[in-house]
């Protein structure tokens, strides 16, 4: 086998045509590695689709690389030379050096150079801030929020500003998004994007179904881009037809309904094929020439330029500690039916059954139904971030923990969110249809008729009173706690313990 002199290692979310090291790369000397490594597959039981996402995705990406002439030298796991970890993978090729764009998870990170100690690890700049620039802004604060980094992010981007002041006169337009659809419901929806699988996604979907029959979920119906082009398809199908409905609505839920207003594009760019100065820039064109409101716009560019990379920020800063972090203690694990979806709570069904389908829900769902109630049952932060990455297709170490194990979970104690998104059923059923035809009462606490979500909100602000009666943004709520005499707490409590005992 030719040695190369570099070697450059693609994972499975760096899809990105225009990576700095693709550009390094002479394809007369150098080549690149692609593994489909069997640890990555099975270190957790990962939904179906989302092995399906991954494997076509890289499959369509060797061949793009081809095509523009590099040397690729692919492993498939179904293939006759596949390999167990992607160190094993690049190591069966002799290089003088061996280079890979920072992974998205340390674990990998650390793998790849403790295989080859002299591993170049380039930035990526698929992303619009750096580690480095996040650690630099929130140096000598005592307190850093998103709000403060996506201020610096729009100042230093230009995006939606009007010289040094923000357009609209407002940073931020998230009191305008929380709408309910109230009692006609959303109304016509444009529905999601569909992909039709080709010949090598659908010979990976069969792949999937033979070697892992036992993962959760099902390879039917797969729609995701799995290619570039495929990808910049969906953002314009997003931007014609869902972004100026996108703001009002962005909170809200409605059973039955997956996609609504959102854009579904999280896939696609946390595999890198398409570029999040692209799609901001597509958004931010929408409302110059007036097919967008600027709420819907400003919400958009918040989510991507200001939370994702939010979020990247927490995890290079405070890894591997973070990972970690239980600052209230949690150590339960999470109620058999998140696998399932067989529960008779309305608003989780309908969210579960949809995961379980499609490997997706938007970010109500994930934090204000399953993650909310993950947090109100005691479940351990670590646990709910492995199942958000067993059945999320979008999830990434670097993306998944700091949402979960930090704003869903407060895990963090305070580091990414200065209080926990803690609410009762009454939340729910300002924001979605789900209560109306649930056995349960979102204004009950005990009692048959009683909201598991309600039961376990109270119980979750009486366990943690101590830590949170100096928040002042719990103010109000701990108010409400105490109004409640000593019976009626002792009553909820035995209630909570009787839904767990009944649940587990």
């Amino acid at each position: 086998m030719t040695r190369a002199r570099r070697l450059l290692l693609v994972l499975g979310d760096q899809l990105d045509i225009r990576a700095n090291a693709l550009d390094r790369l002479d394809p007369e000397r150098d080549a690149v590695v692609m593994t489909e490594a069997r640890e990555e597959a099975t270190y957790l039981r990962q939904h179906k689709k989302r092995l399906v996402l991954f494997f076509a995705a890289m499959r369509h990406f060797a061949d793009e690389l081809r095509a523009r002439g590099f040397t690729v030298r692919y492993h498939a796991i179904d293939g006759e030379d596949p390999a167990a970890t992607l160190a094993e993978g690049a190591a069966r090729h002799p290089a003088d050096e061996h280079h890979v764009t920072l992974p998205g998870d340390m674990r990998v990170r650390d793998a790849l150079r403790d295989r080859f100690p002299g591993l170049v690890v380039h930035p990526d700049h698929h992303f619009l801030s750096t580690p480095a620039e996040f650690s630099d802004l929130r140096e000598g604060r005592r307190r850093f929020i998103l709000e403060d980094f996506y201020r610096a992010m729009r100042k230093k981007t230009g995006w939606l500003m009007d010289g040094d002041a923000p357009a609209g006169g407002r940073w931020n337009f998230d009191a305008d998004n929380r709408k309910p659809f109230g009692r006609d419901g959303p109304g016509f929806t444009p529905g999601r994007p569909h992909s039709e699988p080709d010949e090598i996604t659908r010979k990976v979907m069969r792949m999937v179904e033979r070697l892992f029959p036992d993962a959760p979920g099902s390879t039917e119906g797969f729609a995701e881009p799995v290619t570039r082009r495929a990808a910049l398809a969906h953002l314009r199908d997003f931007i014609d037809h869902r972004l100026p409905r996108f703001g009002d609505h962005q909170d809200a839920i409605a059973t039955g309904h997956s996609t609504l207003w959102h854009s579904r594009l999280s896939t696609a760019l946390n595999l890198k094929l398409v570029d999040p100065r692209e799609v901001c820039a597509a958004a931010i064109s929408a409302w110059a020439n007036g097919h967008a409101p600027l709420n819907a716009v400003e919400g958009f560019v918040r989510q991507i330029l200001g939370w994702r990379e939010f979020v990247r920020g927490v995890y290079w800063a405070e890894m591997p500690g973070y990972a970690g972090l239980n600052a209230l203690g949690a150590d339960a694990d999470l109620p058999g039916f998140f696998w399932t979806g067989d529960t008779v709570m309305a608003c989780l069904a309908d969210g579960l059954t949809q995961l379980l389908e499609e490997g997706y829900a938007h970010h109500i769902q994930r934090l204000m139904v399953m993650g909310l109630f993950a947090m109100l049952w005691g479940a351990h932060p670590y646990r709910v971030h492995e199942w958000h990455m067993e059945l999320y297709l979008d999830a990434i170490d670097w993306v998944s923990l700091p949402n979960v194990l930090g704003m869903s979970q407060h895990g963090d104690g305070g580091i990414v969110g200065t209080k926990p998104y803690a609410a009762s059923g009454a939340y729910i059923s300002r924001m979605s249809d789900c209560c109306g035809g649930c056995r349960y009462d979102p204004r009950i606490a005990t009692g048959p008729k009683a909201c598991p979500f309600t039961t376990l909100y109270w119980d979750f602000l009486a366990r943690h009173e101590a830590r949170f009666r100096g928040n002042r943004r719990m103010a109000m709520q701990m108010a409400n706690l105490s109004r409640k005499d000593d019976g009626e707490l002792r009553d909820i409590r035995g209630a909570a313990e009787s839904l767990r005992k009944r649940i587990a």
